[in-house]
Parts: C-alpha cells; structure tokens; sequence
C-alpha cells in the first residue's frame, strides 16, 4: 500500500482549537460543513446614458432581496414547533430587522449615490458601501456596536447575490446530532437549522455579542465561534467535540477524550437544571438579607430570556439598537412602538432605560451632529454631553420613553454622567417633553419617571454625593469605570490586560459611590461583569450593594452564590480587603472567601 494510503487509514489525532465560548454546553457530533461560497465582484464604469437603468438594476434587486426574506419569515413561523419560543422570537425579529434595513438604510442610499454620482455598476456601489461601513464599524470601541457588523454584511451579501443572480445555498439535510460548522451563520441560515437534529455550532468568525452568538444561545445549542483556521482544520465527517463553556473544539477525539467530555456533559446538564429551579426561588441571603438582581437588555429579542431567568425587572435597556443603520434618525412614533412592546413583555417589572449612549464614533448611527463634534473617542461627545449638544434628539427620546411609561414602570438612565449641571439640564428636557405631550393629549404617566445617573466616570464617582442631591438612583457601570479610572482600552492587546476591577483605587470609587447614595437613601445598583461574575458577589454584598444588574444568562449563577452568603461574613472581609494595596492581595483574599465556609468569620 502507497504510503498515501497508510496515511488515510491511520486514527487522525486528535487536535484542539480554541475559540471563544459563547453558547453554554457540550455537543458531540460529525461536522457538517457550510460553505456559503465567496463572491467575485464586477468592477466597471457605467456610461452616463446607463445611469438610470443601473439604479433601477440596484431596486429590482433590493425587491428580490426582500421577497427572499419573506419567505424566510414565513419558513422560521412554520417551522416554530422545533423551536423554542426565544429562538423563534429572535429569528423573527432579526428577519424583520434584514427586512426593513432593504427598505431604507445607509447602506442602500449610499450605494445608489455611488452610481449616480460615481458612475459604477450596482455590484460595485453595494460593495464599496458595504465596506465603508463594515470599517466604521470596526473601529468602534463599543464591541457591541462592532457586533453588529454581521447584520450590515449579511444584508450587503444577500443584496449582491442577487445583482449577480448567485443564489444564497440553502442548507442541505443534516444528519442527526451533526455540529455546523461554517465561516459565519446569518439568522437567515438559523431559520433552516432543526435544533433537534444539531449538537453543536462552530464558526471562524463572530463574537460573544454578535447575533450568531444569540441565535445559538436562543436555540440552545452549544457554540463556539471566533475559531481561526477553523474551516482549514475540519474537513466533512470529522467527528467534533464543542465546549461552549471552555470556548474549545475538539477535533477527532479520542474514545478517552469522549467519555470525559460526556461525563462533563451530564454535570453541567444537572448543575443548569438546579440553577433554572431556582428561577422561582428569592435571591436571599442566608441571613435573610433579599437582593434585587436584574437584567441588562441590548435588543428586544433578549426579553423572553428575561422572565425566564428570574429576573426581578430591567437594570439596564440600552436604546442604541434603535439608532443603529439608519440613514435618519428614529422619530417618536418608531422609539415609542418598540420601546412599548419590551415594557409590555416586562409584565409589570420596572424597566430601566438609558438615553443614547452613541460612543465617541458617530459612523454607526445617522448625522447627528456637525463638523465641529470630537473625534472618534470614548473621551470625546458621547453619553449625556452628546444628548444636551443635541436637546432635539433626546427630548424626541424622552417622549418615547414617557409614552411607553403609561404601559408600565419605566425609569430613565443618564450615560457619562460627570456633574450635577447635566442632570438638571437632562430633568428640564424631560419635563418640557412631558408639558408637550400633555398638550397633546398623549397617555403619560401621572408622574414622571425617575431620573438616574450612571456612575462610570470617576469625576461622577468622586463627586457622588454632589450628584446624590439631583438624581433619584444611580448605576455604576463597572466596565467603564474600571476602564476610565485605571486608563485602559480593553480592546488594545498592549495594555487588556492590566485590566483589573479588583484594583483598590476601582474598588474604593465603587465603594464611595454606593455610600454616598445610601447616605442619600436612594437606590444604588452595579452592572457590568463583575456584577454577573459569582466569584465578586459576597465581595458587592458587603460593600453595600443591594441590587445588581447582569446579562440575564448570569442571574441563576449570581442567585445561588447569593443564597450562600452569610451576609455579616461579608461584609467583614469586604472591610478586610478594603484595607489592601495590593490587586493580588486583594483577589487572594477574595478567592479564600469564596472557598470556605461563607458563614466562617
């Protein structure tokens, strides 16, 4: 035999490659290659008399591009008996979503401004554009504004396959218990996936935030995405390991490697159940102490997972979803429907909602200001100072989100807050929308809703009881802080790694932010990854927060530390490790806690 042929009837070795686990779980299945196929876009130069039926070309292919996404819409209704309610709901909404984005968005106007004005061909405009886009988005600091780049490409791809009559491949049968594998998944490509016959999603792109990330969690697959080479390393019929929880794949595995995995599998599949009963259980401490855990929400398809993990309201709706790819900013009507349906499907919970906070690259969202605006920068006009630049925009906002308050409890949260001065200009806006909307006739609540003020800065941490006096609660976003407060950039590789909320001088804005709101007896909650994170919670409760707000996946997680915790141990070594210098020190400290008997003194 040739040695070609030794080498095919060898045991392939088993390899394992990382990526980022964004879907919890363990699946075991054959590889199941999806090659969407690239495309070769024409180039050329369209003569003035060509102009018209050109751009006509581009319409007659946004109509087709529509009507195919029709039809996906209907298949996903049909096919809602295998999936869950969630995973229908996203596949929905994100449909929607591809479906108006074919109706009006930067996208298609700047590619018929290329023609008119640039004289190229329809497949040239929709790619240059695509590309001027997918680069402002990716040089945003916000990864989840930088997320959504796969919804512009996805968009961008299906419009070109239609100029150029190149179907989009559907999915062809999938054996039962198969892993997808693929460069990238569209929740186009989710409506044709039978979770009942898929164990697993493994992709070269995407991120925790992207909705390839969503779909699979909605779905309840495990995934893993972001893997490079991935496509180069799996070949159809490898046999496929997916760690969505280690973000791992393991290729070929051995019979050994198998019967850990499952082991693992059937752990982690009792562990998920126990902590979904707790769902209906208080989030009480065994000293009886009850805190509030919330949810943070960054799209309307988020609320189903909401109710589900037992949350007690909304801590943070960011409304940036709203403004995203649109060529014109969102009127009130349009902020007010959606804004409506999420406090209609909170059944009663409070929702909390924070004014645009667009960032300091302004690419990703319409004009909204003039030359004269900063540079791309988290330091430059972004947050609060952004909307008081441009009352009109956050009073049209603030309209909305009063109109959506006769529907239920909704509150109203101020980004970058730094002092008191934007609080009272923010409150004057607020109020002024509210006299208009009366005039109008229009269903307001009785009062308005409170007004807080995001603690993520540290002047705002440090002139806390300043701002105590003008606001009705406060949030402290730990990313930001940490981020302001120790000047790093979590997306340069340089320097992420110094990253560290558990740094005292974090720790000690935190601690006199929340101080100073208990000192001013109004709410105090914290949201970000600490507050998700169960190795921090004894550390937040003894500090004095009472409430924390998380990705709604975390809350079960957070809830069972917390039904742990003796509340007085606590808040002893939380005073302990207030008194350390030393970031190592302090996790020491942090980690013997958690390992012990949390009601040991």
């Amino acid at each position: 035999m040739s040695a070609r042929g030794e080498m095919t009837e060898e045991t392939p070795k088993e390899r394992i490659l990382d990526g980022l686990g964004v879907a919890p779980g363990i699946g075991i299945g054959v590889a199941h290659i999806r090659e969407a196929g690239s495309l070769d876009i024409p180039e050329y130069r369209v003569p003035a008399a060509r102009v018209a039926a050109e751009r006509q070309r581009l319409r007659e292919a946004v109509t087709r591009a529509r009507r195919q996404i029709g039809r996906l819409r209907s298949k996903a209704r049909n096919r809602a008996r295998v999936l869950t309610d969630t995973a229908a709901d996203e596949v929905g909404y994100l449909l929607d979503a591809y479906f108006h984005m074919l109706k009006d968005s930067r996208l298609l106007r700047g590619a018929d401004g290329r023609i008119a004005e640039g004289r190229v061909n329809a497949e040239a405009a929709v790619h240059a554009e695509l590309m001027a886009i997918i680069e402002s988005f990716q040089a945003m600091n916000d990864p989840y504004l930088a997320a959504r780049v796969d919804d512009i490409r996805e968009v961008g791809n299906r419009l070109l396959r239609q100029l150029m009559k190149t179907p989009t491949k559907p999915f062809p049968p999938m054996p039962k218990g198969c892993v997808v594998v693929a460069d990238e998944l569209t929740p186009a490509d989710a409506a044709q996936i039978n979770p009942e016959r898929v164990g697993g999603i493994a992709t070269a792109t995407g991120g925790v935030q992207s909705h390839t990330a969503i779909m699979a969690r909605a779905l309840g697959l495990p995934a893993v995405l972001g893997v490079p080479g991935l496509l180069a390393e799996v070949r159809p019929g490898d046999q496929l390991l997916v760690d969505g929880d280690m973000g791992q794949i393991v290729v070929n595995p051995t019979p050994e490697s198998v019967a850990a995995f499952k082991r693992q599998r059937s752990e982690r599949l009792r562990e998920k159940r126990r902590l979904i009963r707790l769902a209906k259980q208080p989030a009480v401490t065994r000293d009886g102490i009850e805190v509030t855990l919330l949810a943070n929400v960054e799209l309307p398809l988020e609320m189903a997972n909401v109710a589900d993990a037992g949350a007690a309201g909304i801590g943070l709706l960011r409304t940036e979803f709203l403004f995203m790819n649109q060529q014109t900013m969102p009127g009130e009507d349009q902020q007010y429907v959606t804004l409506r349906d999420m406090v209609e499907r909170a059944e009663g919970r409070p929702v909390t909602v924070r004014t645009l906070d667009m960032g300091g690259d302004k690419a990703a969202f319409p004009i909204v200001g003039d030359a004269r605006a900063a540079p791309a920068s988290p330091l430059g006009m972004r947050g609060i100072r952004h909307s008081l630049f441009r009352p009109d925009i956050l009073e049209t906002q603030f309209r909305a989100i009063l109109r959506a308050g006769a529907h239920g409890p909704v509150r109203v949260l101020l980004p970058m807050v730094t002092g008191v001065g934007e609080v009272r200009a923010a409150r004057r806006i607020l109020a002024r929308a509210a006299r208009r909307l009366i005039r109008r006739g229009a269903q307001i609540p009785d009062a308005l809703p409170p007004v807080g003020a995001m603690i993520e800065v540290p002047a705002a941490a440090l002139a806390a009881d300043a701002l105590a006096q003008v606001s009705d609660f406060f949030a402290i976003g730990s990313n930001d802080l940490t981020m302001f407060a120790l000047a790093i950039d979590r997306t340069d590789e340089q320097v992420a790694h110094l990253y560290d909320p558990l740094h005292p001088a974090v720790l000690r804005l935190m601690q006199f932010s929340a101080a100073a709101a208990m000192r001013s007896r109004i709410p105090v909650s914290i949201c970000g990854e600490i507050a998700g994170d169960p190795r921090f919670t004894a550390l937040l409760l003894g500090l004095g927060f009472r409430t924390l707000s998380m990705t709604a996946a975390r809350i079960p997680a957070v809830k069972n530390r917390i039904r742990e915790v003796d509340l007085l141990a606590a808040e002893r070594r939380a005073r302990l490790i207030m008194e350390q210098v030393d970031p190592d020190r302090i996790k020491a400290f942090v980690d013997e806690f958690n390992a012990r008997d949390p009601s040991a003194s």
